[in-house]
């Protein structure tokens, strides 16, 4: 687990493990945020798990955790990661939610994976806020958090210093965008490409798709979305994309929505945000020649696009992720 330096403090993330958590979450959250990143020459995070019990049974008993600090280590945390489990009905331990309380107050990002929304409801600070949660659980969780503004159908939501992933595998999306979020589009592909993951699905995206493997081969996108990822600085449209996969735009979109989760123009310009987002850390600093290479045009839809995409303008995110910071 990489050590703070006096310079320059990692970012300290900490990880609730409690009684009958599931591994699965955990193992996302040590895979993206606790191991060392030689690849990069830098380490991106400062990792470790606290407990409020010396030694926890694990989901369904599977196996126990031993020698994890105590609850004293999420009050160091910059970002906390809630404990999840199957048994939502199961309120969680006062202590824990008082960590919870706590490092929400000193304004440390709360992360929930799967079920750990209902830990941060429960611990009431997302009152008024939005979240999701997995699909099995959207109903038991609207009787009981009135307050929260749930969006069941998503991956994961970012609300800020709050994010929360609607289940297993999108912790892995949601852990990935929050490295987007702290150190740029590079080190997140990279973190991705080591997972042998997607580097990139919108939050947006629905949770569950209607036919997760196509009934035959010759509708699988996979063709289509490399041919489009070779050119994304050419004005390709939907019209376009349709006419490589051989079918008509309806169809296109429909396939999109079932294999993907998503809508074909709003794929390609999630693709081409990724790219400019690329060109501005590998150090180019025109605004014109990245939106012109990334396709996505003007200078001004650039700006556009990256503050509705990153909550930063070009300049600012050529600040805190270009090759001088």
């Amino acid at each position: 687990m990489p050590q703070e330096s006096s310079q320059h403090p990692l970012h300290r993330v900490v990880v609730v493990v409690d009684e009958n958590s599931n591994p699965f979450e955990l193992s996302c959250a040590i895979e993206v945020f606790g191991l060392r990143r030689p690849e990069l020459g830098r380490e991106l995070y400062d990792f470790t798990l606290c407990s409020p019990e010396p030694r926890t049974l694990m989901r369904d008993g599977f196996f126990a955790l031993s020698e994890v600090p105590g609850l004293e280590a999420a009050e160091s945390a910059d970002t906390l990661i809630v404990p999840n489990r199957p048994d939502t009905d199961v309120p969680r331990r006062p202590a824990v939610l008082d960590a919870v309380r706590r490092a929400h107050a000193r304004g440390a990002r709360l992360v929930g994976f799967c079920s750990g929304a209902f830990t941060l409801a429960e611990a009431g600070v997302l009152d008024g806020r939005r979240a999701t949660a997995h699909w099995q659980w959207a109903d038991a969780f609207r009787a009981r958090f009135l307050l929260v503004r749930l969006e069941p159908d998503v991956l994961f939501v970012d609300d800020g210093d709050i994010l929360t992933a609607a289940g297993s595998a999108a912790a892995l999306d949601l852990g990935l965008h929050v490295v987007r979020r702290d150190h740029g589009a590079e080190a997140a592909n990279s973190v991705s490409r080591r997972l042998v993951f997607a580097a990139h699905r919108d939050g947006g995206q629905r949770q569950f798709v209607e036919r997760p493997m196509p009934d035959l081969p010759d509708e699988s996108l996979a063709p289509v979305l490399a041919w489009a990822e070779q050119r994304l600085e050419t004005p390709l449209t939907v019209s376009a994309l349709a006419e490589r996969a051989r079918v008509s735009p309806a169809t296109l979109h429909r396939r999109f929505r079932a294999q993907l989760g998503t809508t074909p123009l709003a794929w390609l310009n999630g693709q081409r945000l990724a790219l400019a987002c690329r060109l501005i850390e590998r150090g180019e600093s025109r605004l014109a020649v990245v939106a012109r290479q990334s396709g996505l045009g003007t200078a001004a839809n650039l700006r556009a696009v990256m503050r509705r995409g990153t909550g930063l303008s070009p300049l600012d995110y050529r600040r805190r992720f270009g090759p001088a910071a």
